[in-house]
């Protein structure tokens, strides 16, 4: 190989064995999943990436019921407890009753669960998205959230 290839770069002559959108997607999520959940090992937090991302969304929106968190972070209901019991079991979350609704529970972060998402996960998510944009100046940056947006609004708008 020469020093400029790299193998997911299409040569002139290999044009056909480059990957499709899909796969390449699935390899930068599956790399940015294994380098958050190695920063945060790093720093001594055991956090898997789902209770990484519902920790994250717990911090953006505040209490909510199970249900709302679930959907925030795309996991059914089953998934989403038992990630609710492993997280309230280490004092990052609390399940309150709801207000107006006894049936339902709120989901918040504790002061501990705020202290780490603060002082440690979102540091380590930070890292890891500087690195991987690392090659791209500001513009590009901007480019790629932007297409990668429009993908997502795309896919999720069929008609």
């Amino acid at each position: 190989m020469k020093q400029n290839d790299h193998p997911l770069t299409p040569s002139i002559t290999n044009e056909s064995h480059a990957p499709s959108l899909g796969m390449l997607l699935t390899m930068v999520r599956a790399e940015m999943v294994r380098a958050i959940e190695a920063e945060l090992a790093s720093k001594g937090l055991d956090l898997s990436f789902t209770q990484y991302l519902i920790l994250k969304k717990s911090q953006q929106l505040g209490a909510v019921s199970a249900t709302e968190l679930a959907r925030a972070v795309e996991l059914d209901g089953g998934a989403m407890t038992r990630q609710l019991d492993q997280l309230e079991r280490k004092g990052y979350l609390r399940r309150s009753p709801h207000e107006q609704d006894r049936r339902a529970l709120r989901i918040e972060l504790t002061e501990a669960g705020n202290t780490v998402w603060q002082n440690t996960a979102s540091v380590c998510s930070q890292r890891v998205m500087n690195a991987a944009q690392r090659s791209l100046d500001d513009t590009e940056q901007t480019q790629l959230h932007d297409y990668l947006e429009r993908v997502l609004h795309a896919l999720r708008n069929k008609n």
